[in-house]
């Protein structure tokens, strides 16, 4: 099989490395004792793990770590599609027809006679035809497993596709304001009590939801943002500890203006 230049395949060349890829499978399942000894169960975290590593890859903007993990996730979905035809449930091609099935029942403005002019009328058309596929809520699809920022922008965005938010950004604004205030209410009192802390811990989380859903109608993604925050101050850390070293200090020993000194530097880089 010759291998054409990254990205150039055609479509009869990407069906035989599909092919290809089942056929490695194949051989994995029956001649590795590794591969022999998995189940979806045993695969589970594994598939959690490279989907983190896929995300990490795409926030990088690492081109080629994003094809690789791809490739391993890829790898993962065939693996569970040849356990499940060993045990007679279902196959890789009943798994793509659904899919193929799925998407043609719920783009009837592609498929079908209905109209959808605009990426919100398409979800919120989305969120009808999942009902109709027996979904008793409109919130039932969102995983209970998803980190908790993550499953609050997308209860939100479901919540959105039934109608139901708010009409523009300065109410949601405001509302972030009332609920920063009735933190700030519980948690700047005297003396803290356990309850007092369950009632603070209840207002920031009801703060951190507001927060969430100005983010979307900012147009931010806020798991994103908060990961890009997150990767700056390891950077601008790493860099006080390296600056630090260089000088024969260690940063558990320095005073806080020392450390401040280093990261105004980090953050001019």
């Amino acid at each position: 099989m010759t291998i054409p230049q990254p990205g150039k395949n055609d479509r009869q060349q990407q069906l035989e490395a599909f092919g290809r890829l089942l056929d490695v499978m194949d051989d994995l399942r029956e001649k590795c004792p590794w591969d022999r000894k998995q189940t979806m169960e045993t695969l589970r975290h594994l598939t959690i793990e490279e989907t983190y590593e896929l995300s990490d890859a795409i926030l990088k903007g690492e081109v080629q770590e994003v094809k690789k993990e791809i490739g391993d996730i890829m790898l993962h979905l065939v693996f569970y599609a040849r356990i499940a035809s060993e045990q007679g449930a279902f196959d890789i091609a009943d798994v793509l027809h659904a899919q193929c099935e799925k998407l043609i029942f719920r783009h009837p403005h592609i498929y079908g006679d209905t109209k959808a002019d605009s990426e919100e009328e398409v979800k919120q058309n989305w969120e009808k035809l999942k009902l109709k596929e027996g979904n008793k809520s409109v919130l039932g699809g969102v995983p209970q497993s998803l980190p908790a920022l993550i499953k609050a922008m997308r209860i939100q965005e479901k919540a959105r596709g039934a109608g139901f938010d708010w009409d523009d950004k300065s109410q949601v604004w405001e509302k972030v304001q009332e609920e920063l205030g009735e933190f700030g209410s519980e948690f700047n009192k005297e003396d803290i009590t356990e309850i007092d802390r369950q009632r603070a811990a209840a207002e920031f989380g009801d703060l951190l939801f507001s927060l969430i859903n100005f983010a979307r109608f900012a147009g931010i993604d806020p798991e994103e943002a908060l990961e890009r925050t997150n990767l700056k101050f390891i950077n601008r850390f790493q860099y006080i500890e390296s600056e630090a070293a260089k000088d024969g200090k260690r940063i558990q020993d320095m005073s806080l203006a020392e450390m401040d000194f280093y990261w105004n530097k980090a953050k001019k880089l």
